[in-house]
């Protein structure tokens, strides 16, 4: 495990410009949330100057009223080989989740980092990035995808059950790192718990543009990945679309009907695994990518099973940050290795300080 988290930080190294930035490929593509999971991937590694350059790229790259503007990676095409990605002008969007993700990845770096004493210099993005997102939450408890434009009603803009789902762990961290900074956090628990019961007693709101997202595999695990259920709902959760999503040796398809395994999806749901309470099936997913691993550093990024070949042909940095999370949070390697796949915050209960949360989370 250590030799492969090392090696997916050096992967991530080469992505990394001389302003901390990290692109997803070498050709470019850059936004807050992938960059965030490349950031924790190298704070737990290690990569002490290499993680707090890319928190500082963060504080540097936020927009006045708090949000990022950040690539579309969806908008961005094959080349005509149909093997690597086409990275030069892609779509910008100001996405609310990957603002949002701001506030775990600088919890979750800070721990690994032994350096929640730095807490301070980034708790003003945190403030500002928690602000933009939850202006942009309806009366129904979702939080819509992206800004809204000048007179645009929220109902208008589709929400996501996924980004909604990983927003619920961001108001997670916000909210311990408030507690520490002696900020209120009252309305921050709200929004959280709003969150909460749209996932589990309105999900029809996630789907109210005709485009059913059931078949992708982030919308199954999310829920259960980022506390939004417990761990027995999490468990049956899982348990019904398993064999839909889980292909037997290889790992976790990106899409329930694609021929088509994504190690970044397989090392999600190893952690949504261990959330759950299913170590076992954790560790199994894990090796079962081990195959994925890439002689120069990293993890591709997918293996098309039914032509049998690596599709694309790409060593993302997001996808090594994600299987460095996995890894570490299966042995415990690093400071704060629980935060990802425990609810530190449970609903009926109010805000802990860092005092009454486990010890290892802080030392």
């Amino acid at each position: 495990m250590i030799a492969r988290i090392q090696s997916c930080a050096r992967r991530i190294q080469d992505l990394q410009d001389t302003d901390g930035a990290i692109s997803w490929v070498d050709g470019g593509i850059w936004d807050a949330w992938n960059h965030g999971e490349s950031t924790m991937g190298l704070a737990i590694a290690g990569s002490d100057n290499a993680a707090f350059r890319a928190l500082d790229c963060l504080i540097d790259r936020q927009d006045e009223d708090g949000g990022f503007t950040g690539d579309l990676g969806a908008s961005v095409p094959m080349d005509e080989t149909n093997r690597h990605l086409v990275a030069s002008a892609p779509d910008q969007a100001r996405d609310t989740n990957f603002t949002g993700y701001v506030a775990v990845t600088t919890l979750r770096s800070l721990l690994a980092l032994k350096a929640f004493d730095r807490l301070p210099r980034y708790w003003p993005m945190i403030e500002r990035a928690m602000t933009f997102v939850l202006a942009h939450q309806t009366r129904h408890g979702d939080i819509v995808w992206r800004a809204r434009e000048t007179g645009e009603a929220l109902d208008d803009i589709d929400s996501l059950r996924a980004g909604n789902a990983s927003l619920y762990k961001a108001l997670e961290c916000a909210i311990i790192m408030g507690e520490q900074m002696g900020r209120p956090t009252a309305h921050w628990q709200i929004a959280r718990r709003r969150i909460g019961a749209t996932l589990r007693e309105n999900d029809a709101r996630f789907d109210r543009f005709g485009t059913d997202r059931r078949r992708y595999a982030m919308d199954w695990y999310y829920p259960v990945l980022t506390g939004v259920l417990t761990p027995d709902a999490g468990k049956a959760r899982l348990f019904a679309r398993w064999n839909s999503f889980v292909e037997a040796g290889l790992g976790c398809r990106c899409v329930s009907d694609e021929p088509w395994v994504t190690a970044a999806e397989t090392a999600e749901l190893a952690l949504a695994c261990l959330a759950a309470g299913k170590p076992a099936q954790a560790r199994t997913l894990i090796e079962d990518i081990s195959s994925l691993a890439a002689d120069d550093g990293g993890f591709w990024m997918g293996w098309q099973f039914a032509e049998g070949v690596i599709w694309p042909q790409e060593r993302p940095s997001w996808t090594a940050g994600a299987l460095i999370m996995a890894m570490d949070a299966l042995d415990q390697l690093s400071p704060g290795s629980t935060l990802l796949v425990e609810n530190s915050l449970p609903e009926c209960a109010s805000a802990h300080t860092a005092a009454e949360l486990p010890a290892s989370r802080y030392d």
